[in-house]
């Protein structure tokens, strides 16, 4: 396997990852929980890349990282359980999952279409820096491909990820080594989504009270494994219909590809020229523009099951079945 560009924490690396994550690229970074796979949160493009280098099997939600509270103001809606739970472990291995800004500027692919976003900021100095440096929110799940061992060193991520990652940044072994403590706090009760880096009884000792831990079926493990186990996907309200080649009954059309016809109710174009890249990135934008009641559903057109649109195409099979 082709290795990817490797080197130690400095501030000459710290500039250059910061400028490939400013130009869409991927970066694999340091934390105290397990090596990150980097990309700027607020573009489509470079977090579909995320789930093309990982292999990842469908868009689940993927965590984002800020380097300060501040930081945060722009993404979420916050609440007093979450001020005191970010105010008593941050910077540490703990992710909080609130309800996102209507003018956040987060990609929704990073969310997967929710209206939360799991944010965290980690205590690793080198993520500090880097997270600083760049001014972005950045999105990362672990540095490996989907169902490999999570990476806490950076030739673990070499030897998952090879080059398709642009740059590694080693700054040594991850202290913690398993990943963050996730947290739902939208919930008048606060839910352990999944267990990590905090534990039970360490949330529980500051909130005064005991918490619940959520417990998926396994049966819906791998819908759910998102940085939480997510029990719900983005749907549309209105019908959706896969492998629509033409509209019928004042649907609105999602195209794929060149298409010269740009029939329907609406038209939207995942990507004309044929990008499966670019239809990731555009996907949940574009149902969320054309789920409106004045339309009787959404005619999608076929997507190659190839790449990242195996990836879509389940996001779809999966908003089809709710929907």
């Amino acid at each position: 396997m082709p290795q990817p560009l490797i080197l130690p924490v400095d501030d000459a690396s710290l500039a250059r990852a910061a400028a490939l994550l400013r130009e869409g690229n991927l970066v694999a970074f340091p934390t105290e929980t397990v090596y990150g796979l980097g990309a700027d949160a607020t573009n489509g493009k470079a977090v579909a890349a995320i789930y093309e280098a990982k292999g990842r099997p469908s868009f689940n939600p993927l965590i984002i990282h800020v380097a300060n509270i501040k930081a945060l103001d722009d993404l979420i809606e916050w609440n007093e359980t979450a001020r005191l739970l970010a105010t008593s472990f941050w910077p540490g291995p703990m992710t909080l999952v609130l309800p996102r800004k209507k003018t956040c500027p987060v990609s929704l692919l990073a969310s997967a279409g929710l209206e939360t976003l799991a944010v965290r900021i980690p205590a690793h100095p080198g993520a500090q820096k880097l997270l600083q440096m760049v001014g972005l929110p950045i999105a990362a799940p672990s540095a490996n491909a989907s169902g490999k061992l999570s990476p806490t060193t950076p030739a673990h991520v070499a030897q998952s990820l090879g080059d398709k990652v642009d740059l590694i940044l080693a700054g040594g072994r991850s202290q913690v080594g398993v990943e963050s403590t996730v947290i739902n706090v939208t919930t008048p009760e606060p839910i352990i989504l999944r267990p990590g880096g905090i534990t039970q009884e360490q949330i529980e000792k500051i909130l005064g009270h005991k918490i619940s831990l959520f417990e998926a079926s396994l049966a819906d493990q791998e819908a759910h494994a998102s940085p939480g186990m997510m029990q719900s996907h983005y749907a549309p309200h209105i019908p959706l219909r896969l492998n629509a080649t033409t509209v019928v009954d004042n649907e609105a059309y999602l195209s794929f590809g060149p298409d010269l016809a740009k029939t329907g109710a609406a038209y939207l174009n995942l990507s004309p020229q044929g990008d499966l890249n670019e239809a990731a990135a555009n996907l949940f934008v574009m149902l969320h523009e054309l789920d409106k009641p004045a339309y009787s559903g959404i005619a999608v057109a076929p997507i190659p099951n190839i790449g990242l649109g195996i990836a879509i195409n389940d996001r779809l099979k999966r908003a089809e079945n709710r929907g």
